[in-house]
């Protein structure tokens, strides 16, 4: 699929702020100010949203307030990318109400994880736009005392005039951290950097080579739109999938459910097509529950393509910004995964 590719961050560039799921913004101001001065001091303009800074419960403006965000990011002509504050679970209340025109002449990078990728696949699918999994405003570019340095060199590698086009070796990070300790919410996170733990080396479940476009997202979220228009087919391309948090926030999504979110993608013979899969390192998982996510994934996985695991994206930090449908590579003889950008 030819996809419509945004022009690239220069500095002086203006960066807008919407927050298109989850209302936490005011709960948690001084990640959003820690964000908005780190950009500001890397030479970028920002822009918050009139409603990015609400709260509605477990959303953050109503529809109609985070559809009028949405739309006046892109038809702000002064504005280059749109970062989301937060994911969440309720972008799909979303869908039925864009603009798809606005999107579509007006193309911008766009980027965010987690519930964010519903709209991913909603502008990858309607407006054939090419958008970014990647980080957010305040679980990354809000980190204390900055954000990590693996995160935002890949940040400026895929999205910034800072590099040429070309090859984008994707290495393992030194350390990753999915510490929660420092609560947020009485600024405990201000007091100190947060634990991590040395990285091990990327994890291959089944061997082999393959060159594919990257799609994907996190699970559940893309589950919402099986079935329907938004949703991208996977055929022919190397999937990724990002694990993240189960209902309590200390505990990561259980095997349970995990299984029953993969049988959904297997029931629409997704491991029979896709020609490689790539699974984030999970969030908040014992090394028991390591073992189990193994096993669960050898079960769906039959077909003859490289499986790898523990890679930085997603819920666990520092991640990776991923260009969707960019060209991948995977070659477990050379412990490689890279993309074309």
């Amino acid at each position: 699929m030819s996809l419509l590719v945004p022009k690239k961050l220069q500095k002086g560039a203006t960066i807008a702020f919407i927050s298109p799921s989850a209302g936490l913004a005011p709960f948690a101001m001084h990640r959003i100010e820690k964000a908005k001065a780190f950009l500001e001091s890397e030479g970028y303009k920002v822009k918050i949203g009139k409603n990015a800074l609400k709260n509605n419960g477990y959303i953050s403006g109503t529809v109609e307030e985070r559809i009028t965000d949405l739309h006046n990011a892109f038809l702000d002509k002064e504005i280059t990318c749109v970062m989301c504050t937060i994911g969440g679970d309720h972008s799909n209340q979303l869908l039925k109400y864009i603009d798809w025109e606005i999107i579509k002449k007006n193309p911008k990078i766009f980027i965010g994880y987690s519930d964010i990728s519903v709209l991913h696949y909603a502008f990858y699918s309607i407006a054939s736009l090419q958008t970014y999994y990647g980080p957010c405003v305040m679980t990354q570019f809000g980190e204390n005392p900055k954000i990590f340095d693996y995160t935002w060199n890949s940040f400026k590698r895929i999205l910034t005039n800072d590099h040429k086009k070309g090859e984008y070796l994707i290495e393992r990070s030194s350390f990753w951290t999915d510490d929660i300790s420092l609560n947020w919410f009485t600024k405990d996170d201000l007091k100190k950097p947060r634990r991590v733990f040395d990285n091990e080396d990327y994890l291959w479940l089944r061997s082999g080579k393959s060159n594919a476009p990257i799609v994907g997202g996190c699970i559940p979220s893309i589950n919402h739109l099986l079935g329907t228009k938004y949703w991208i087919k996977p055929k022919n391309t190397i999937f990724f999938i990002d694990i993240p948090e189960g209902d309590d926030i200390s505990k990561g999504l259980s095997l349970s459910n995990l299984d029953s979110f993969l049988a959904d993608l297997n029931n629409i013979n997704l491991f029979d097509e896709i020609k490689g899969l790539i699974i984030g390192r999970p969030y908040h998982y014992s090394s028991e529950e390591q073992k189990g996510l193994i096993s669960i994934i050898k079960y769906y996985v039959k077909e003859d393509y490289p499986v790898l695991l523990n890679v930085n994206l997603g819920h666990t930090d520092p991640i990776i910004t991923l260009p969707y449908g960019s060209q991948a590579y995977l070659d477990s003889g050379k412990n490689l995964f890279k993309i074309k950008i």
